[in-house]
């Protein structure tokens, strides 16, 4: 129940935070890991990190909520 709510959770969370100027930024983008300095830099001036970071709290979110409602399956109605 929490892979599939974090999964969830970050599906909505790339719907909401992944527009930069109105279109959606490539998961590639989004996902990968660069080590180039410059590569960096461009990242963090175009708002990429923070927008991760956004994404994958709601991931963490979703599934939180998929851990609880998991643990507690008889209080579901």
């Amino acid at each position: 129940m929490a892979l599939i709510l974090g999964i969830a959770g970050m599906a909505v969370g790339y719907g909401i935070f992944g527009k930069i100027g109105g279109e959606y930024v490539d998961l590639e983008v989004i996902f990968s890991m660069n080590k180039n300095f410059l590569q960096k830099a461009v990242r963090s001036l175009a708002g990429i990190d923070e927008m991760r970071s956004k994404i994958l709290w709601c991931g963490a979110g979703g599934a939180a909520l998929g851990l609880i409602f998991g643990l507690f399956p008889g209080r579901r109605r």
